[in-house]
């Protein structure tokens, strides 16, 4: 095999199905098929490959349910699934987005917007590898930090750009975090960045998703195919979730917590606009939620 080429992984019932796939991205991909749910489930265990292209109609329990067992597992999460199928159905494309698809590809197959979409994938697997090796991790929270950031947000701007789809992000900025750092020190200040970075992440479900640590006390969230509704439900959650959280003092008993301030933009951006604008947008929301009170989530719906 050779190893410069990515490996791609289609699962389908149909031999057709199969034949044209395996035909379109041979010559640039090594590509294995799999023709049920459990051969699926038992080849991504043993040889995870890059990127699964998985019909969710077939025999046997739903395809859905496989795509969550597929995010559910540690070692399985991380791999990107354009779903395929012959339902156009919007709820169904909405339905596995939620569950953490990157893509929704409907029958029958136009090649080039097949291969198009493979390789946008493809290419963001490989940034997301590179990321270790070109220094763009956040030493101390081990995220991705700024340069990372907009890298992925250049990326993912082009590709909303070119297919026309929603492009969400939420900037996050701790509440008062100078008093926090006054009052516990500046060490249990970095044990709260760690801990607020392991809730941001775990709300970026989708390989697509990324979250960062902007600078200072300043985190956002990045959401390719993200409507507004569903990008202020995940800021809710994140939100929610800080409030919630109780972070131990040095002392080993007292109970430490914060609260965090969001702005939310969404927008399916033309040719015309650019990534500054909308990075700015959430920047004055975000200043907009500290102003009426913090701890809280404004978003474009509240602009006037």
């Amino acid at each position: 095999m050779e190893q410069d080429k990515y490996s791609i992984l289609v699962v389908d019932d149909e031999k057709s199905s199969l034949l044209v796939l395996s035909t379109i991205l041979s010559p640039f991909y090594n590509v294995f098929t799999a023709k049920s749910w459990e051969e699926t489930l038992i080849r991504v265990q043993e040889d995870p490959p890059d990127l699964v292209l998985m019909d969710i109609v077939m025999p046997g329990i739903d395809g859905f349910e496989v795509l969550r067992r597929l995010k559910e597992n540690p070692d399985t999460r991380g791999i990107p699934v354009i779903i395929i199928t012959g339902l156009d159905s919007e709820a169904n494309e909405e339905k596995g987005f939620l569950l953490g698809a990157v893509d929704y590809i409907t029958k029958p197959f136009k090649n080039p917007i097949v291969l198009a979409r493979v390789n946008t994938h493809i290419q963001i697997v490989r940034q997301m590898r590179m990321i270790e090796r070109l220094g763009l991790i956040d030493p101390l929270t081990n995220i991705p930090n700024r340069r990372c950031f907009d890298d992925h947000l250049g990326v993912e701007w082009r590709r909303a750009v070119r297919e026309k789809r929603s492009l969400s992000f939420l900037m996050m900025d701790i509440d008062k975090f100078k008093d926090y750092n006054d009052t516990y020190g500046h060490p249990q200040g970095d044990v709260l960045l760690k801990t607020l970075a392991l809730i941001f992440t775990a709300s970026a479900r989708r390989p697509g998703d990324l979250s960062a640590r902007i600078g200072g006390e300043e985190f956002g969230v990045l959401l390719p195919d993200t409507a507004l509704k569903s990008a202020l439900e995940i800021a809710e959650e994140i939100r929610s979730r800080v409030e919630a959280a109780r972070i131990i003092a040095p002392d080993g008993k007292t109970e430490t917590h914060i609260t965090i301030s969001i702005g939310v933009v969404s927008e399916i951006p033309g040719v015309d606009n650019i990534p500054a604008d909308f990075i700015s947008r959430a920047d004055k929301l975000l200043y907009a939620a500290k102003a009426g009170g913090r701890n809280r989530v404004c978003s474009q719906l509240d602009e006037v």
